[in-house]
């Protein structure tokens, strides 16, 4: 479905029973707020939240405008208990003090739902990114702490996020990508990742687990980037691929051959060589990559191969990419407590519905459903 198609009809009035699957889901995430004194269920709160941020909000002080200006039964039907709906400063305490894991997981689970297996195989990309925006300085000893980063599963068809999990600093990424990979049911799943996560620890894993790996080796391991090299590519035959588009040419080579006993990755079958050539403005450049896969020629031959790897890149340029531009995530003034992980999350959730929707283009989509603050309902409860 195009992103310029035409909007849906908003005419009917909103009833609280259409949300009421939306609003068990957010039921379930745990209120970290005392009973006593509470005026806005946590659900409701999330609920408005969500609804905010699919019309565009990137602050607090943005949510809360759209609440002000949303109308009393839209406001029943996403959970409000009052007439008047909860104030920013109400929003951004409870967001502040969530359990942001849980509430990731929650939302994955419902997600991993909500998406469908392509071939009979589901391609799930995984990669980290830091939320720049939310370092945040202490005034006694002048010192910045480090920005969240958040790991994110990322399904290449569909275009959701199907998981996503804090760790402290980039270099703890690793690990957590083995921590996010157990919470998924892998039989009959590819993942890919890129070089920093080509390690013998996460392919036992994935294999062990009924899944198939995709690794890919760069500079960064000299030593097995130099063995795949020497493998005897000059007689192994050749696919290309040509694209064009952005004011750039790109041809793609691959070449493919049974992995050698040597390479020693778990269940690993087969090694490739993936040459990129871009030309832009007359200007050639040339990278080579080496991938490590555990799928046997019959499950992924090199144009499938192929297809898994430009498909990886999807999480940068279909996820992070539209949190930095679209939402201006790296320069949120959100810092305090669990709010930036929440946000990141409620973001994440949006750019995954609109994809379902059949939006290609997260901006266009985000002011169709501003220009009528029916809309968010209608899709959160499609």
């Amino acid at each position: 479905m195009p992103s310029s198609r035409t909007a849906p009809s908003c005419s009917q009035p909103v009833h609280a029973s259409r949300a009421s699957v939306l609003l068990d889901l957010l039921d379930s995430v745990p209120d970290p707020r005392r009973a006593r004194g509470i005026r806005h269920g946590l659900p409701g709160l999330l609920a408005v939240g969500i609804a905010a941020v699919l019309a565009g909000a990137r602050s607090f002080a943005a949510i809360g405008q759209w609440v002000a200006d949303a109308d009393v039964d839209l406001l029943t039907a996403l959970g409000s208990r009052r007439a008047r709906g909860p104030s920013e400063s109400a929003i951004r305490r409870a967001f502040g003090r969530l359990d942001a894991a849980r509430l990731d997981a929650i939302l994955a689970a419902w997600m991993w739902t909500r998406t469908e297996v392509v071939a009979q195989r589901r391609i799930i990309a995984i990669d980290g990114k830091t939320v720049r925006g939310a370092r945040t300085r202490d005034k006694t000893s002048n010192t910045i702490s480090a920005a969240p980063h958040l790991v994110a599963a990322f399904d290449h068809d569909s275009g959701a996020v199907l998981g996503q999990l804090a760790v402290s600093a980039k270099s703890n990424e690793i690990p957590a990508v083995r921590t996010l990979l157990a919470e998924f049911d892998l039989a009959g799943v590819v993942v890919t990742v890129d070089a920093m996560h080509t390690q013998t620890d996460t392919a036992q894993l994935i294999v062990e687990a009924g899944g198939e790996h995709v690794f890919t080796i760069k500079g960064n391991q000299p030593t097995m980037y130099a063995a795949c090299k020497r493998l005897p590519w000059r007689e192994v035959p050749a696919r290309r691929l040509t694209s064009t588009g952005h004011g750039r040419r790109v041809t793609r080579t691959i070449k493919v051959v049974t992995a050698p006993a040597w390479i020693g990755f778990h269940g690993a079958a087969q090694v490739a060589q993936l040459r990129r050539t871009v030309t832009r403005q007359g200007k050639k450049t040339v990278e080579v990559v080496y991938l490590i896969t555990s799928a046997d020629v019959r499950t992924a031959p090199p144009a499938t191969l192929a297809v898994w790897v430009q498909g990886h890149w999807g999480i940068e340029n279909r996820l992070h990419w539209v949190r930095d531009v679209t939402f201006d995530e790296d320069r949120s003034q959100v810092r305090a407590g669990a709010a930036p992980q929440v946000m990141a999350t409620l973001r994440n959730l949006v750019i995954s519905l609109l994809r379902l929707a059949g939006w290609t283009n997260i901006a266009r989509g985000l002011r169709h459903h501003a220009a009528d603050n029916q809309r968010p309902l209608a899709l959160l409860t499609s």
